[in-house]
Parts: C-alpha cells; sequence; structure tokens
C-alpha cells in the first residue's frame, strides 16, 4: 500500500552506484516466490532508471542442515552494509519449530532493530474476499506492530520442570522507549498516508493491567503531538469481531508484537489469503526486511504453483520503503490488474496460472 509521500527521507537517498538488495530466498517455496520478485524488481528498475545489485545469502533449514549454524555475528555485521533485505520464507519439516525462527527471522529483527512490523491489509478483487458483501474499498488499513519487544522478547524460565508442580513463565517485556518509538511511527504513518486520518490502539487494558497501562498513556501522551489525527481504543478480541464485521472502519491500528502476529492473519484472510500479504520489519534509520508473510508452504515446493503476488507486493513496500515512489505504486498497480483481471483465485495450484507465469502477468502489466 502506497502512502501518499512525494520526497524522500534523509535514509532514502538513491545512492549513485545503485542500491544493495540482500535476498534470502530460504525454505520450502521462498526461492520460488522470491524467483518472480526479482523478475519484477529488474523489470521496474529498467521502467525507472534506477540501478541495483543483489546478493543471495543462503540463510535457512539447508545450511541449518549441514552446518546446525543459523546466523552468526558477522551474517548481521554484512547485512548492515545493504539497502534493504528481501526474504522468502523461513521453516522446514526437518528442523524442529523455532530454532530457524529464533536463529534467522527474530535474529535479524532484533539484531538490526527493525522495531516495526508493517502490514498493509488491502483487498484488491471483491471476488477474493471471504466476506459477504465488502469491497475494495471496504478493506483498506495498516497495521502497525511493534517488532522487537512484549512476549517475543523470549524472557522467562522454568521451575520444578517436568514434575507435577511445574511452572513456566514468559515474560512480556515492554519499555517506554520501545512503546513511544512504535506509537510515534503510528502516527508518522498515518499522517503520511492521508485517507481517515484515525488510529486506532489495539490492546487488552482490562486484563493485561501492566504492559497496556503503559501502551496506553503513552498512546494519549504522544497522541497530543498530532491534534489532527483522530484515535480510538479497541480490545484485541474486539477487533479481530470488527475486522469481519466492519474492516471499513478501520485506517491505521498500531498494537504489540504478539497481538500484531495475531491480528495480521486474520487481516491476510479478509484481504483474499495469504498468497496476496506481504510485510515489512522496518528500522526507519537503518536496514529493513521485506517479505510474504504466508511462510514456506513446503508440500508445494518445485510444483511452480505457489502465488508468487505476496512476493512482489514486497518489493513494492521495498522500493517505497528506498524512495522509489513511483515504481512503487506501479507494481501495486501490475499486481491489482493481474489479481483482478486474470487469476481464478489466489490460492495455490488454482490461480489458473503458475507461479512463473504470474510473474510474468505482472512484468507485462507494469
Amino acid at each position: 500500500m502506497i502512502s501518499e509521500q512525494n520526497k524522500r527521507s534523509p535514509q532514502q537517498v538513491k545512492p549513485a552506484e545503485g542500491y544493495k538488495i540482500a535476498v534470502i530466498p530460504g525454505d520450502g517455496t521462498g526461492p520460488e516466490v522470491i524467483q518472480e520478485a526479482v523478475k519484477v524488481l529488474e523489470a521496474a528498475a529498467k521502467k525507472f532508471d534506477f540501478k541495483y545489485e543483489t546478493k543471495t545469502f543462503d540463510y535457512g533449514a539447508e545450511r541449518y542442515l549441514k552446518t546446525q549454524k543459523t546466523l552468526e555475528d558477522n551474517d548481521i555485521k554484512e547485512l548492515k552494509t545493504f539497502s534493504a533485505i528481501l526474504l522468502g520464507a523461513i521453516g522446514h519439516p526437518d528442523v524442529k519449530p523455532g530454532i530457524l525462527e529464533t536463529g534467522i527471522l527474530l535474529k535479524l529483527r532484533f539484531s538490526l532493530d527493525q522495531y516495526i512490523n508493517l502490514r498493509p491489509v488491502r483487498l484488491y478483487s471483491a471476488l477474493f474476499c471471504p466476506l459477504k458483501n465488502k469491497k475494495p474499498e471496504d478493506i483498506d488499513f495498516v497495521v502497525v506492530r511493534e517488532n522487537s519487544e512484549g512476549l517475543y522478547k523470549g524472557m522467562g524460565e522454568f521451575k520444578d520442570k517436568s514434575t507435577k508442580d511445574e511452572v513456566a513463565i514468559q515474560v512480556s517485556y515492554n519499555t517506554r522507549r520501545g512503546v513511544e518509538r512504535c506509537i510515534r511511527y503510528a502516527f508518522e504513518y498515518c499522517k503520511k498516508r492521508n485517507k481517515k486520518r484515525k488510529l486506532t490502539l489495539c490492546g487488552k487494558t482490562n486484563v493485561l493491567t501492566y504492559a497496556w497501562d503503559l501502551w496506553e498513556r503513552t498512546f494519549y501522551e504522544v497522541a497530543k503531538d498530532y491534534p489532527d489525527i483522530a484515535t480510538d481504543y479497541a480490545h484485541v478480541d474486539a477487533t479481530t469481531m470488527w475486522f469481519v464485521k466492519n474492516p471499513e472502519w478501520f485506517d491505521v491500528i498500531v498494537t504489540d508484537n504478539m497481538f500484531g502476529d495475531i491480528i495480521t492473519d486474520l487481516g491476510a484472510m479478509i484481504q483474499g489469503g495469504m498468497g496476496i500479504a506481504a510485510g515489512g520489519n522496518i528500522n526507519p534509520e537503518g536496514v529493513s526486511m521485506f517479505e510474504p508473510i504466508g511462510g514456506s508452504a513446503p508440500k508445494y515446493t518445485g510444483k511452480n504453483v505457489i502465488n508468487p503476488l505476496a512476493a512482489i507486493c514486497a518489493v513494492g513496500m521495498m522500493l517505497e520503503n528506498l524512495g522509489e515512489l513511483k515504481a512503487a505504486k506501479t507494481v501495486e498497480e501490475a499486481v491489482i490488474k493481474v489479481a483482478q483481471k486474470k487469476l481464478k483465485s489466489l490460492a495455490a495450484g488454482k490461480m489458473g496460472y503458475s507461479t512463473f507465469e504470474v510473474g510474468d502477468l505482472v512484468v507485462k502489466n507494469l
């Protein structure tokens, strides 16, 4: 979803030698969708006359199974030299859940201080919406998720493990600094987006009284700096209900790490499914990473049937973040044309076209 900006930020100065893009194809169908995303990137670069170079990294299950390594400090150091990161997917049935997610995804987010997870939720075609009588104009909002704290910080302990008296403690760690910078980013994004100019805080203030007391106080304190932005609050359970019943109520939503993880998957479903859903892990002052959110989908690996549009949308988000606004807008418009006029479905194996052919359709419609 392309925000209404007309100039680059200091972090978006176009380098004379071109952008350096780190490409992590990852696992499962990741390499297949990334191939199509890079194809669209190449076509956009030619059309809008910007330079770039890519370097591919083998971080993922195959490397881990061979070396027992995920990401090391030298890997992070090298990635910090890039303009942006394009990620395919992480996850493999032969690797215990949590190892790759923690050792690659979370390590990237935390080490590169990608403290914002940005998830546009936009319906491109009413044909693919599971909600009755909802049109593209009804589903067009953005979730700003805090991406570096909360329950995903990994803090906690076991007491009396493997006994009948076992206790597992998982800590939701929230700092004023972390909460405020996320909320301030959300207000700024809402201002630039310039649509309904409304920011909703999604939380659980009636039960999670410590963390959400901090979030709520900070939200309304920061709101004083943005008198032209309307504010409201919704419990996370009510938010899921209204995503289904009245998605048109929302403009920009800001929330914590876990709630954001949950509600954005529901957002993906109401916009047509994981095949169209892209996200950005944003460090406004550093290196950001962009990805389809659907996972590695190992059962479709190598079959040339997975939908690459989410990965292509991730390229659009990356281009916007780099300041290539015309290119970003054109990529999104091409995706909309393909979704509305060509595809029978957004689901893998049901599109009416192969993965490769969908990539070609987007390039043709640029």
